[in-house]
């Protein structure tokens, strides 16, 4: 029975992250304070020897170089979730301009669908794909927090209505486990990245 332990970490902020826009599959980079505040800190010692991926989009390249993870190969199946023709605006515009539309769209959990994107549920089957298909037992992706929360929600279970179960913290590793008889499971929520002094920021 295939079994795999990985550990997921968002990347850094971006402009859009900071006005507060859906990014999905659009290309934003990090801010140049992320990748300052990035290079001040590694990843856990237990995280640091196994394969660790991105996504095609640059802003988890740059979060992985700014975190001098090497090598990281890109992997599709864990691209942020497709959020169509919502993606540059925000939640609160699209509430109010949609009305009972989105309110019955968001009460539909795993099955939330922005115009023209992708749902939640579609987001864990392209990860369990890779899952699947995964060459090691263990691993480590620079990816988004559609991604972690269709993960984690899978884990807990949670149905992706009312209010998160756990507070997950963006800046820090979340550690979860599948095989294909169980699914998924949490491991480790929240793993903080340790702090390294006395580096440059070059």
């Amino acid at each position: 029975m295939k079994a795999v332990r990985f550990a997921l970490l968002r990347h850094g902020v971006t402009e859009w992250n900071a006005q507060k826009r859906i990014q999905g599959h659009s290309d934003i980079s990090l801010s140049t304070d992320t990748v300052a505040s990035y290079r001040k800190l590694r990843l856990p010692d237990v995280w640091r020897s196994v394969p660790w991926y991105c996504t095609p989009l640059s802003r988890t390249r740059e979060t992985a170089d700014a975190l001098s993870i090497t090598p990281v190969s890109p992997e599709p199946a864990l691209i942020e979730m497709n959020w169509g023709q919502w993606e540059g605006r925000r939640l609160p515009e699209l509430r109010a301009e949609l009305g009972d539309t989105m309110r019955e769209n968001e009460d539909r959990g795993w099955d939330f669908r922005p115009d023209g994107g992708e749902s939640p549920r579609d987001v864990l089957q392209r990860v369990e794909g890779f899952l699947h298909r995964s060459p090691v037992p263990e691993f480590g992706a620079i990816t988004h927090k559609g991604v972690i929360r269709a993960v984690y929600a899978a884990a807990k279970p949670w149905n992706m209505m009312g209010k998160i179960p756990d507070t997950l913290d963006w800046q820090r590793l979340h550690v979860f486990e599948w095989n294909e008889k169980d699914g998924f499971s949490v491991s480790e929520l929240n793993v903080p990245l340790i702090a390294v002094s006395g580096l440059n920021d070059v």
